[in-house]
């Protein structure tokens, strides 16, 4: 069974409380391979269905740790630059294709990228030290990096919490359909993300951005 089932995710959280999530999302920010955000998840939805944890304060950790750790990755990665992130990228997944592509992205949309990239799992774990291996300002991403954690964790925090909350309320067979419908929607959003990133590097073939 993986480590990364919700019955561990909880076992994680009862155990630990608020500090395994900020330690997981802030983390995860570096690239490292932790749940951040399907801890996040897993607490709203402890939260909804028990009431031992403030789905308040788990929202705030939450965008709190996602700031700082944003915040520590982006003055890593100015530090690092392009060409040595581009070295070890490939433990994490980032190619050279991958980072000429970034590097465009970043020079054309950063804030965009930024703001929105906390709901895209690849950008969620790099964005912010790619967007210093870039050389990106510093009040622009400040910007977006605060208001982007905010966003992010509200709505999967207060989100998830609403849909715990309104599974406990319906009768079972209404709650079954419900949350049926729910996974549906969360499957088709990762294929059209994948995909979207699919079109996004087919697109920046031979328009890439020198290292």
């Amino acid at each position: 069974m993986s480590f990364f089932a919700p019955e561990h995710l909880t076992d994680l959280l009862v155990t630990y409380g608020y500090g395994v999530l900020a330690a997981a999302i802030f983390f995860e920010t570096f690239g490292l391979p932790l749940p951040g955000e399907s801890l996040l998840i897993a607490a709203a939805l402890y939260a909804s269905t028990t009431g031992r944890m403030s789905i308040a304060t788990v929202v705030v950790v939450a965008g709190v740790a996602a700031t700082l750790g944003s915040t520590v990755g982006f003055a890593l990665g100015r530090s690092i630059g392009p060409r040595r992130l581009t070295r070890y990228g490939g433990y994490v997944g980032l190619d050279e294709r991958r980072m000429r592509l970034t590097i465009g992205l970043f020079r054309r949309h950063g804030f965009k990228v930024i703001l929105l990239g906390r709901f895209v799992a690849f950008l969620r774990s790099l964005a912010a030290m790619l967007a210093g291996a870039t050389r990106m300002d510093w009040l622009p991403f400040g910007t977006a990096n605060v208001a982007g954690a905010a966003l992010w964790s509200a709505f999967y925090g207060f989100g998830t919490y609403w849909l715990g909350v309104e599974a406990k309320r319906l009768a079972t067979p209404v709650a079954i359909g419900f949350g049926c419908i729910a996974a549906v929607v969360v499957i088709a959003a990762v294929i059209l993300v994948r995909r979207g990133e699919r079109l996004l590097l087919q697109s920046g073939e031979g328009r890439g951005q020198p290292l």
